[in-house]
């Protein structure tokens, strides 16, 4: 057990959170109700984050002290990670793959958006991050309605699923993962790239128990390998509500 953990109740269990849907309504702050039990719950164990945003936007959602509220904080699936507020050792898309490679995706991308037929595109359809590129057919400038809307339309039409399955085939020996996840995007990285690299930066914690709790827990969404990871113990969950029931029932805090 690591001695910084000692003040808690159980210093040996970790719980990770994803945040779209999760701890937040999707690319919407958090509420005190959310905070307020992560903070309880601080009390009695270790707790982390880790979502495929960048730390500014895990910032805007989860608020400007959310490093210091986190004893981990994992940004871009922890290729940025933090520990008790400390940057650690962080990875990058670019140096992986290549500049010829990524031109090659990318020219890619933006000829199947070009070609795409969809009620709505407004603008960001490529997002380059640390460690992924994220990938938006409407484009990641649509306001909260547009999201929305795409996201019922994609519902019926599968825009997304049928887009990742048009790059994994064309892609097929680049080595990448592509992992749908929130609204309307998909994730683009290395493989093994995906949510469980976190857990890389925890092994030597000596933590016998660790949970997760995710919404897009299905297969092709960004939780599924994390939630099914054989050290993990994976909760699936529907809203920051469900969270909430959810931890209250776990934990009796």
């Amino acid at each position: 057990m690591s001695e910084s953990w000692r003040d808690r109740k159980f210093p040996n269990t970790l719980v990770l959170f994803d945040v779209d849907g999760t701890l937040t309504p999707a690319r919407k702050t958090v509420t005190p109700e959310i905070l307020e039990i992560l903070k309880v719950l601080r009390k009695h164990l270790v707790i982390g984050f880790v979502g495929g945003s960048d730390l500014k936007k895990q910032k805007e959602q989860l608020g400007s002290d959310v490093i210091k509220n986190f004893d981990f904080a994992f940004s871009e699936n922890g290729l940025t990670a933090f520990r008790l507020g400390q940057e650690l050792a962080s990875q990058n898309f670019i140096n992986w793959i290549g500049e010829e490679k990524y031109i090659k995706i990318a020219n890619f991308i933006l000829k199947y958006i070009a070609n795409l037929e969809i009620p709505k595109k407004r603008g960001t359809f490529i997002e380059f991050r640390n460690g992924m590129i994220n990938v938006s057919p409407i484009g990641r400038d649509c306001s909260v309605e547009e999201r929305n809307e795409f996201e019922e339309y994609d519902k019926i039409h599968n825009i997304r699923p049928k887009f990742v399955e048009v790059l994994r085939k064309e892609f097929s020996d680049y080595g990448l993962t592509f992992s749908i996840g929130g609204q309307i995007s998909f994730d683009v990285f290395p493989t093994g790239w995906d949510k469980t690299y976190c857990l890389r930066h925890i092994e030597s914690e000596g933590f016998t128990t660790i949970h997760f709790f995710g919404d897009k827990t299905f297969e092709g969404g960004n939780d599924y390998e994390i939630y099914n990871h054989p050290k993990v113990i994976g909760h699936s969950v529907s809203s920051p509500d469900d969270t909430i029931r959810e931890l209250k029932q776990l934990f009796s805090i």
